[in-house]
């Protein structure tokens, strides 16, 4: 479901006359729900690590360099050279002093650190993205701004939890007709995504009941 889409969902189960194209959105009220539903889209992808986040990328880094440019946009889960995994280190001054421990890295603003080598290295990064919109070519970015952008989050999913996650925040009014019921269906959404974004079919979710 594509961002046009998603805004007249929420047109619908907002009593607002839906619309053919986002040129017509020129109402407060469209514009407050265009920027809800960017919120609501990046906070989701935000509160877990879901699966559907992550990414992989290789970085160069040259003979005898310190620090390379960060290219994550997002939080990095493993970082491997030569088939060593680096844990990450706060402590930035060991670095900039030569004293870190060679399998560590650190970041300080835009650039990763890392203990000198004299041999140029490869390093395998996993991480989660934080750009939570694709366009129609498949380039991911941060938000919706064209009609055709979609959600990262997987459908069904991405329907239920954007517009009624909108709708909430658009009304915020606990007293309001409908309020309930999209905080049920919003509620139901993300416990269904959370319990089937699994990518092995042994990894989902289970109860375990313990007799004494």
């Amino acid at each position: 479901m594509n961002y046009l889409e998603l805004i007249n969902k929420c047109l619908l189960e907002l009593n607002y006359r839906q619309v053919n194209a986002t040129a017509e959105l020129i109402k407060n009220d469209h514009k407050k729900i265009m920027s809800v539903l960017n919120i609501v889209n990046k906070e989701i992808c935000n509160i877990e690590n879901w699966n559907f986040l992550l990414r992989k990328t290789r970085l160069n880094i040259p003979k005898n360099a310190t620090e390379v440019i960060n290219p994550i946009k997002g939080r990095i889960l493993y970082l491997i050279i030569d088939k060593k995994k680096y844990n990450y280190s706060d402590k930035m001054d060991l670095f900039l002093t030569g004293k870190a421990n060679v399998y560590t890295y650190s970041i300080c603003n835009d650039k990763l650190l890392f203990s000198k080598s004299d041999k140029p290295r490869v390093a395998d990064i996993i991480y989660y993205t934080s750009l939570c919109v694709e366009d129609n070519n498949g380039n991911e970015k941060t938000d919706f701004s064209q009609e055709t952008d979609t959600s990262i989050i997987p459908m069904p999913f991405a329907e239920q939890l954007l517009v009624y996650g909108t709708c909430l925040r658009v009304k915020a009014n606990p007293s309001y007709i409908r309020f309930s019921y999209w905080m049920s269906m919003y509620k139901e959404a993300l416990s269904n995504l959370k319990s089937r974004s699994g990518i092995d079919a042994n990894d989902a979710p289970s109860i375990r009941l313990l007799r004494e």
